[in-house]
């Protein structure tokens, strides 16, 4: 019954991965959420897919601006830009403890490092420098609270979900088997899901951004002569030689007042809830 589930989760993983990976190229979205979609798609299979088309598929030529400016679609984005980039970190630190022979808290340390840090300073500091200024210094300034924040969210819903079913699926801890795969894939979901109302939170109060429109200018000029898709702020991030990137209008980063709740109640909070979520992770593995 297992190998089965699994087997179609991969069948269909793939075909969701493939269709993301061919169907983005023609979005007019920035490239580092056009990789973290295919990213994220291929941890989350048909889910990842889904959230594609729901929530950054341009539906009309022309749309993008204003279909991504949704505040839930925003957050979509930040959420799924959090997961993509730690998510790779984590699967390192997951594969590096099964091959190295560590477990339990030194593996979720292990994780936690290497998923923040490639998080932080890959995808979110060096692919987003644009939007600092181009100062990777001051990208990483910007990004670490966020990113910390966002990572606590998500490690909370993952630790627990893949203690919880290596206890029933054989095999769990071995990244030459499918079983390990499909178990941090099931741990990737359920921390998407968990670190969802705290990047709520961060775009709601100009932390970080969410979705964006990158079009070639000559497009853009073309659409403002028709008086189309213009609905964006331009703030010049993510935008190759020719290219112009919109965010939605008060989604950009950094230009609010203080936020309610403070940053560091939240970062208290963030705290708490993973240390919650390993103790529980804990406890089932011990169940």
């Amino acid at each position: 019954m297992l190998e089965g589930v699994m087997l179609l989760w991969f069948i269909l993983a793939a075909l969701a991965l493939l269709f993301v990976a061919i169907d983005i190229r023609s979005t007019p979205e920035s490239p580092v959420l056009k990789w973290g979609f295919v990213l994220l798609t291929a941890y989350t299979g048909v889910f990842g897919a889904f959230l594609y088309v729901l929530g950054c598929r341009e539906p009309l030529p022309g749309l993008h601006e204003r279909y991504t400016a949704a505040r839930w679609r925003q957050t979509l984005g930040s959420t799924m830009h959090c997961v993509a980039g730690d998510g790779v970190g984590i699967l390192a630190g997951a594969v590096i403890s099964s091959f190295v022979g560590i477990a339990g808290l030194a593996e979720v340390i292990v994780e936690y490092v290497l998923g923040f840090a490639f998080g932080w300073t890959i995808f979110q500091a060096l692919f987003m420098r644009d939007s600092a200024g181009g100062s990777y210094r001051a990208a990483l300034a910007n990004t670490f609270i966020p990113e910390l924040l966002s990572m606590n969210f998500l490690m909370a819903g993952m630790v627990p979900t893949v203690m919880a079913l290596r206890r029933v699926v054989p095999a769990a801890n071995d990244p030459l088997t499918p079983n390990f795969w499909f178990v941090m894939s099931m741990g990737l979901l359920v921390g998407f899901i968990m670190a969802y109302p705290m990047n709520w939170w961060l775009v709601a109060n100009h932390l970080k951004h969410g979705m964006m429109t990158v079009r070639p200018t000559a497009q853009l000029a073309g659409m403002a002569g028709h008086g189309g898709g213009m609905g964006g702020m331009a703030d010049g991030s993510g935008g190759g030689m020719g290219e112009m990137a919109h965010a939605a209008p008060g989604m950009t980063m950094g230009r609010s007042g203080p936020t309610r709740p403070p940053v560091p109640v939240m970062t208290l909070v963030s705290f708490v809830v993973l240390v919650v979520g390993v103790a529980l992770a804990f406890l089932l593995r011990r169940g």
